[in-house]
């Protein structure tokens, strides 16, 4: 089935969309994956629609999409091949996150093209939170062109956050896995903080459903940050993601980045058989990779491939916290959590940032069963379902 983008209707000349768009002074918030279906990006596609962009913003890894995770990226002068700013929205510090007054002067709009990947920790919906918060408070419209949630809009996991564990990689209370779009989100955003509605202008997909993976679609795979190389990376890092939370190395410095993990003292193949069976929708490959960079760089470690079997059936959420749970298990005596700053929080672990509370690591590290958990967890991803109704633009 053939889908367009918010950026697809206006590189089709769309009249509802071009009304708010041409003559206008406007920012852009994109990266490299805002192209359209001929992968034109949205910089250029709004200049021939006839809005005259004179200010481009990057989110975390940059505008240009070339830094690595948590990486600070400044400002830069020249982009395109032309003399326009280029502010950073990622910066040392969570102050720097959002768009002052002063980045947002003499703008008309703030367009917004920014594809997600449909997991909380994805901070690309939050800065789009964020540069709406600031438009808002300047009395200019953010204009949010949505895209697909790779992941489809119908499976929803993990509670959202308990109270105190908000940040970057959830600066709003949803499930880990939320089945919502960018424009879903910021509209709900948009609610939450009773901002004006005409603070937020929609540009909605035509021809998606909640039950479309990305491949469903017709659009491009264009990885949207440098560890998200494909659809499958994607569908696993729900789960993948935690392990950044832990002193595994996540497979960063491979190329197949949260399907691959691993450590020095991993025994992938006794990993792999106790958990065989116990995965639905993925098996568990056992190897041996050797980072580039980042966590154990240069050093061989044991592991496992994590190889996607049955998307439908995927809980990746689920099954890296079972993983995580036998490795920290298996290995009690192994360094366990990352400790050092994440994501601008220095007090409390990354690990609880990810989950939304302490639970995950205390059951852990009393030797207790996550079962429990896990059982409030899906129940509070359930009870979601209700809360995000409003906001849902496709049904």
């Amino acid at each position: 089935m053939t889908v367009e983008s918010g950026l697809d209707r206006v590189a089709a000349g769309d009249p509802e969309v071009l009304g708010h768009l041409r003559g206008k002074r406007v920012g852009l918030l994109a990266h490299p994956a805002s192209v359209t279906r001929g992968l034109a990006h949205a910089h250029a596609v709004l200049e021939r629609a006839g809005a005259r962009v004179v200010t481009l913003f990057g989110p975390e890894h940059g505008y240009g999409g070339e830094a690595q995770d948590m990486a600070p990226v400044g400002d830069v002068d020249d982009a395109a091949e032309e003399r326009v700013r280029v502010f950073s929205l990622y910066g040392t510090t969570f102050d720097a996150l959002r768009p002052t007054p002063e980045m947002l002067r003499g703008l008309d709009a703030v367009v917004v093209d920014l594809q997600d990947v449909g997991a909380r920790y994805y901070t690309f919906v939050w800065s789009a939170a964020l540069m709406l918060e600031a438009t808002a408070a300047v009395g200019i419209p953010c204009v949010v062109l949505d895209r697909p949630n790779p992941l489809g809009g119908v499976v929803l996991e993990g509670a959202p956050q308990r109270p105190g564990y908000r940040s970057f990689v959830g600066l709003y209370d949803v499930p880990v896995r939320h089945g919502m779009t960018i424009a879903e989100i910021t509209g709900m955003v948009r609610a939450r903080l009773a901002l004006p509605a005409e603070s937020l202008v929609t540009v909605p997909m035509r021809g998606w459903q909640r039950a479309m993976y990305f491949d469903d679609t017709g659009l491009p795979w264009v990885y949207p940050s440098p560890n998200m190389p494909t659809l499958d990376t994607a569908l696993v890092y729900p789960g993948g993601c935690l392990i950044e939370g832990t002193l595994l190395s996540e497979g960063r410095g491979t190329t197949r980045p949260f399907e691959v993990f691993g450590a020095p003292w991993v025994d992938g193949e006794a990993l792999a058989k106790t958990l065989e069976g116990q995965l639905p929708g993925l098996a568990l490959r056992p190897l041996h990779f050797q980072p580039t960079f980042q966590k154990h760089g240069g050093q061989r470690c044991g592991g496992v491939q994590v190889h996607v079997t049955d998307r439908a059936r995927v809980r990746s959420y689920e099954a890296y916290l079972r993983i995580l749970h036998a490795l920290l298990t298996r290995y009690p005596d192994a360094p366990r959590y990352r400790t050092e700053e994440y994501e601008y929080v220095t007090d409390r672990p990354a690990i609880d940032l990810l989950t939304g509370g302490p639970e995950f690591r205390q059951a852990t590290d009393a030797g207790e069963s996550i079962d429990p958990w896990l059982a409030s967890e899906a129940a509070g991803a359930a009870a979601f379902e209700a809360e995000r109704a409003p906001y849902l633009l496709y049904r």
